[in-house]
């Protein structure tokens, strides 16, 4: 199996910044635009801000992947952002969403979630590194994040999304055991 060291930084970044423009331009029509870090600066822990008290929470999806590369990839959208996807991709009314409750805006987090990281495995595959992917899940809340274990890299890669911020983060196994 090919250790992580062969998988380039620049192929991670390529392929997460082809994947999520991808994805919210085919299925939304929206437009997006990677957020470069300024140079000198690491991209920002926790990958979102501070939330202020009585916001709303967070989705996050999460997909993984495993075989000749292993990982998993977090997508972080600001819970208004996700009904706002949600009723674009359903082609459903801000009423028709509320009633049908929340678990359609987790199911749909969770589908573009899935597409992302499917495009983004496409092309680690393309490249060589074969691999699946894991059944998505689905993470609400404010206040909390992810952290990685020491056997793993992570990088954070910020989009601007038709005007909201959509966060990609990636977590990539570095040993073999």
């Amino acid at each position: 199996m090919p250790a992580l060291q062969e998988i380039s930084d620049s192929l991670i970044r390529d392929q997460i910044a082809r994947a999520v423009p991808e994805v919210f331009k085919t299925m939304l029509g929206y437009s997006v635009a990677l957020i470069e870090p300024r140079e000198g600066h690491a991209a920002p822990w926790p990958p979102l801000p501070p939330v202020p008290s009585g916001a709303l929470p967070h989705i996050v999806g999460t997909v993984g992947f495993l075989g000749d590369a292993n990982g998993l990839i977090y997508i972080y959208f600001e819970e208004s952002f996700a009904a706002e996807c949600t009723a674009s991709l359903l082609g459903m009314t801000a009423g028709e969403l509320t009633a049908a409750g929340p678990e359609t805006i987790y199911d749909a987090v969770g589908e573009l979630t899935n597409m992302i990281v499917g495009v983004f495995k496409n092309g680690l595959c393309d490249s060589g590194f074969a691999c699946k992917l894991t059944i998505p899940s689905i993470l609400r809340g404010t206040h909390f994040c992810v952290t990685s274990t020491g056997s793993s890299r992570r990088f954070i890669y910020s989009f601007d999304v038709s005007g909201h911020r959509v966060v990609a983060d990636i977590l990539m196994k570095t040993d073999e055991t």
